[in-house]
């Protein structure tokens, strides 16, 4: 028997839904808010009738997707309907818009009561067919990974599906730290080539001198140290897929090679006259606008429409902070498999933070954050503790932005974003004394782009050094 949980102070109310209800459905009657979540984390519920009035006392009154959120977070695919007053019925629409499934006015109506209820309990068992479907086709490894409440990420792993079984090159775009990479195995796991080699290269972090020979190999004495021939890794993904990460740094001799791999399915290698052919299927990446590099003559854009036949856009983790709590849970999780730790849980105060903060490293630096919170967590919970201070400073940082009522949203956004940046560069550089390579590691970045970001910022690694200590200073 399907479970349902009414909480509501309304006596008459909440005897009117046990008398219509009770003979289909097991139902348990609460009248306090608080009551009714820690029900909720005792037991599951497949509905939930919520008074508008109960649901509507938050400080989030008028972020209705945050006022749902907590109840999505003990149990994502519960049915909420909320119960309201008339004067109330407005707030109540906009709850249904960001996510609740229907709303029910006083006083109850019995038939309007059971076709709400048949009509959220349809809702359930066709959701959970597609849910059924979906998870045949996505590999159980990656499910839990990929769990999202995010209309933004749906209809990525759409494009997946509906890509994966395909030849054609995808162009993943989307800020560093997105999960570019990760997207780029899924797709690899769910096509025809998935058991042969997934090869990833990190474009960025091959000096130019050496690219050509690391993607398509070289002949033996094809340039000086080149005593041995050498395979690429075109040759070595043969029959399976080659991962080009950050597709926009390689040098123009590159492209035109690649350009060649797309075309014909055809390379050399470096000093070699011989065809090889490419048996590969390309996923490349680019978390810089390929199309405004070929627009200004820095990509060829022949090669850019080659490697655009299907494009992926992954949105950046301040665009889905509804999908935090999944991924901190995921992170947990894979901690706690190597080593002899047991969290599972989250302070409120920190996960409020991880909502509100704006991750310029996106879904990396989440993972970094935790993982170095977790190294010095000596109880079963993250604690604020143990996580930077800058995390719980964010909503002092907007306040001290300038609002302005002549720039855009997105204007005074990246505002925000590049104080953010510049702040955690800084850090960065000053922990480890200005020194790139290692910088560079712990902000997830090459050292290339971390010069980048520098110049961007206007900061010198001198700034961060320690100052020598001359050895003629004299004493006082």
């Amino acid at each position: 028997m399907h479970s349902i949980l009414v909480v509501s102070k309304n006596k008459s109310t909440r005897k009117a839904l046990e008398e219509s209800l009770h003979s289909d459905y097991e139902i348990k009657l609460l009248e306090n808010k608080d009551l009714g979540f820690q029900e909720l984390r005792n037991k599951r519920y497949e509905f939930l009738f919520i008074d508008a009035e109960i649901l509507l006392d938050s400080e989030f009154k008028n972020d209705y997707k945050k006022l749902l959120q907590p109840l999505w977070n003990i149990y994502p695919t519960l049915a909420i309907i909320v119960i309201t007053p008339n004067e109330l019925i407005r707030h109540s629409v906009m709850v249904v818009k960001a996510g609740a499934n229907n709303y029910l006015t006083y006083p109850i109506n019995t038939e309007e009561l059971k076709y709400i209820t048949e009509a959220a309990y349809d809702s359930q068992v066709i959701q959970s067919e597609l849910d059924y479907f979906r998870d045949q086709f996505w590999r159980k490894d990656n499910l839990e990974l990929m769990q999202t409440r995010s209309p933004l990420m749906q209809k990525v792993y759409e494009k997946v599906k509906s890509v994966a079984l395909t030849k054609s090159t995808v162009l993943l775009s989307g800020e560093t730290g997105t999960g570019k990479g990760v997207l780029a195995n899924i797709i690899h796991q769910h096509s025809n080539r998935r058991d042969n080699q997934f090869i990833s290269v990190h474009c960025g972090a091959i000096p130019d001198t050496l690219l050509e020979s690391e993607l398509f190999g070289h002949e033996k004495g094809a340039f000086t140290g080149a005593v041995r021939r050498k395979l690429g890794k075109f040759e070595i993904a043969k029959g399976g897929t080659i991962f080009l990460d950050e597709v926009g740094t390689i040098t123009p001799s590159a492209q035109i090679k690649l350009l060649q791999v797309l075309q014909d399915n055809l390379f050399q290698r470096v000093g070699g006259e011989i065809n090889i052919e490419a048996d590969v299927r390309v996923i490349a990446a680019s978390n810089i606008g390929l199309k405004l590099m070929s627009d200004e003559g820095q990509f060829r854009k022949d090669l850019y429409y080659r490697l655009n036949v299907f494009p992926i856009e992954i949105p950046p983790l301040r665009e889905r902070t509804e999908d935090i709590p999944f991924l901190v849970k995921f992170f947990l999780k894979k901690m706690n498999q190597f080593n002899l730790k047991e969290i599972h849980d989250v302070h409120p105060q920190v996960m409020e933070a991880f909502r509100q903060y704006p991750w310029p490293g996106n879904i990396r630096e989440l993972e970094n954050l935790i993982e170095r919170a977790y190294i010095l967590e000596r109880s079963h919970t993250l604690s604020s503790e143990n996580l930077p201070a800058e995390l719980f400073e964010f909503d002092t940082l907007l306040q001290a932005q300038p609002v302005e009522e002549s720039i855009t949203l997105e204007s005074y956004r990246r505002r925000a974003i590049e104080n953010i940046e510049t702040i955690y560069l800084k850090q960065v550089l000053a922990e480890n004394k200005g020194r790139m390579k290692e910088s560079a590691t712990v902000a997830g970045l090459s050292t290339r782009q971390l010069y980048k970001l520098m110049k961007k910022y206007g900061l010198r690694k001198e700034a961060f050094k320690l100052p020598p200590i001359s050895s003629n200073k004299k004493e006082p």
